[in-house]
């Protein structure tokens, strides 16, 4: 079993400045998890924690059901693949995927046979002779990524190892790191700020911020049912909209909610849980809205569009407030002109409420 426990985890440096508040998850043994979240948020120092590079402060790191607080960063089973290759200029790369291996007192037999199954797998076999300065970018994270595969760890451990490299190749690498997990099946983690690469790597997503986690669960659950108005803020592109609104009534049949002079709009009461105060607003996602004449829905006057080729965003604000949003439409809206008024809808089950407080009070289920 190689599962990562994580148990009221907690990191405060001598200076008194507190990153992580308490971290409690459970990591499944051959999971792909990711740890996503902005700059500063805590994912970073707390996969260092995981590979022993930083202390604990509190709380308990298990990986199966051993406790690895106090065990030497070799002797945890678990391995990094850094942001920076941090390869050895004067080795070749079969000498740098070999290197801890040769440390380990492995015979040279062991080593070639593991270097050679490890750039097999990453299909950099013809470049086990060369040297890292002769490599691209994306040949360079392969090498760092095969150093890691030898050691046949039972934890992957990835810190941002992408965000070196160009669009393209970030899409060509993130496919091959899928597969990489396929064929390994070992328990990976894996850290970014990038929401995209969080949402097509991740068999599970932990959000983080301010040194807490927000929500944990499966990519779609969280994009479909956000627990907070950061996690519903954070994943998606454009991101959600953020409608204010006040609460007029609410009966057993509807919720009457009121967005000024944009107009009202009413939802089931059966989906939404009790009774919501404080300063509201109706999250719904730019592909989520369905634009109709005026009249119908919310009013609201288009700002800007962008022609994407196989689909239109229509920036828009609502009428009386200067909230924007970021409506997506097929191609083919070709009617729109900035500058009109037009009738918005979100549509019907995916609108999402939150309180005062940021919380979503909207009966979502999981994905």
């Amino acid at each position: 079993m190689s599962g990562v426990t994580l148990r009221n985890v907690r990191k405060t440096y001598p200076d008194g400045t507190q990153v992580l508040h308490g971290i409690d998850l459970e990591i499944k043994d051959g999971e792909f998890t990711v740890f996503v979240g902005p700059s500063g948020c805590g994912k970073t120092t707390l996969l260092r924690m995981i590979a022993g590079l930083e202390d604990i402060t509190d709380g308990e790191i298990r990986i199966g059901d051993t406790l690895i607080n106090e065990i030497p960063p070799a002797e945890r089973g678990v391995a990094m693949v850094f942001q920076s290759y941090a390869l050895y200029p004067h080795m070749t790369v079969g000498e740098n995927m070999g290197f801890a291996l040769k440390l380990a007192g492995k015979s040279k037999q062991e080593i070639k046979n593991a270097v050679g199954r490890a750039a097999e797998i990453l299909q950099i076999t013809h470049l086990l002779e060369r040297k890292p300065k002769a490599l691209s970018g994306g040949q360079r994270q392969r090498v760092a990524i095969g150093r890691a595969i030898v050691r046949t760890p039972k934890v992957f451990l990835f810190d941002e190892p992408l965000s070196n490299l160009d669009a393209a190749l970030r899409v060509q690498m993130r496919i091959e790191l899928a597969k990489l997990h396929t064929e390994l099946g070992t328990t990976m983690i894996y850290v970014t700020h990038d929401q995209v690469e969080a949402m097509t790597l991740g068999n599970r997503i932990a959000v983080f911020h301010k040194g807490l986690v927000q929500q944990y669960g499966k990519p779609l659950s969280l994009y479909e049912a956000p627990a907070n108005r950061f996690v519903a803020g954070f994943l998606g592109s454009p991101q959600m909209n953020f409608l204010p609104c006040k609460l007029t009534s609410k009966t057993a049949e509807a919720v009457d909610l009121n967005f000024g002079a944009a107009g009202r709009m009413l939802l089931p009461a059966a989906s939404v849980n009790g009774q919501p105060s404080g300063e509201l607003a109706l999250g719904v996602r730019p592909e989520h809205i369905e634009l109709t004449r005026v009249g119908d829905g919310l009013t609201a006057k288009i700002d800007i569009l962008e022609h994407l080729g196989d689909s239109i965003i229509v920036y828009a604000k609502l009428h009386g407030s200067d909230t924007p949003l970021a409506i997506k439409l097929p191609g083919e809206h070709i009617d729109l002109r900035a500058g009109n008024d037009v009738g918005m809808i979100p549509k019907a089950g995916r609108a999402i409420l939150f309180d005062g407080q940021g919380l979503s009070v909207s009966k979502q289920g999981p994905v």
